[in-house]
């Protein structure tokens, strides 16, 4: 265990990054703020961004954060911030956007935002305004959690009852595909939370049955790759971080307000 949990719900860590200097950065969208942990779980800052939610480390080096994710703060956007200040101020860099949740940054700055209740993946490009062309090819409704790989926007869908996980060519998004769905009906939804890319893998957090299930992209193949997790909503690969090895180890957010390291065989 890398951090112990409070009340469930109520300290809710929605989602988490390295910044690849060492800390970890983790979203608290309940308690409203940003925290980064060193190697040794030691708290080593915090400061407030309303609804955290999605944070992801831009090529620039800057750590991205969604804010008004809760929806207690119905008015969203991203900050950002530099990992390297030693008291880090978040900066808005877009603003009024509602009902987004999880997100993406490609090699050029471009942000992709998911949105649990609306059809098509919002991009917004580096200067802040939206590409409303792109977003409506990309047609998919209720996606959660982002990843790129390569020219390839992986998303997994937390509304669909079949659990999929969706497939969006950056470059031609009306041409998505899904990948795999993963329940086989509506009582086994497995309410599909963020997703990672691991060792030519995904490996994607199903936040009800407290699973981490790894996928082929390429194949759609799936398998358990961790059970016993507590409303686990985000999954990320250790990177720079102490003596943890990227190829076998990840961090979990939950919504009981852990941090759980899981080392995979």
């Amino acid at each position: 265990m890398f951090h112990e949990g409070g009340i469930p719900l109520l300290d809710w860590r929605e989602n988490l990054e390295f910044d690849g200097r060492g800390t970890l950065w983790v979203a608290h969208i309940t308690k409203g703020r940003v925290e980064g942990y060193a190697p040794d779980g030691t708290l080593k800052t915090s400061f407030p961004v309303s609804g955290a939610g999605g944070i992801r480390r831009g090529p620039d080096g800057m750590m991205y954060v969604n804010f008004g994710v809760n929806p207690l703060t119905p008015v969203g956007g991203i900050v950002r911030f530099d990992p390297t200040a030693a008291h880090p101020k978040p900066e808005k860099v877009v603003s009024g956007i509602s009902g987004i949740n999880g997100l993406a940054i490609d090699t050029e700055g471009n942000f992709y935002l998911s949105r649990e209740l609306s059809t098509g993946i919002l991009k917004i490009r580096p200067d802040g305004t939206k590409d409303e062309e792109w977003t409506k090819k990309a047609n998919v409704f209720g996606t959660n959690g982002l990843e790129i790989v390569g020219d390839q926007l992986y998303a997994s869908v937390i509304t669909d009852t079949s659990s999929p996980v969706v497939r969006i060519p950056l470059n031609d998004p009306a041409r998505h595909t899904t990948v795999v769905k993963l329940s086989k009906g509506p009582l086994g939804i497995k309410l599909l939370d963020d997703l990672t890319a691991f060792n030519g893998d995904l490996v994607v957090a199903s936040f009800r049955d407290g699973e981490l299930i790894r996928v082929n992209p390429e194949t759609g193949r799936s398998c358990l790759l961790v059970s016993g997790l507590r409303m686990p909503s985000s999954v990320r690969v250790a990177r720079a971080f102490g003596d943890n090895d990227p190829r076998r180890d990840l961090f979990v957010v939950e919504a009981s307000g852990r941090i759980v390291k899981v080392t995979v065989g």
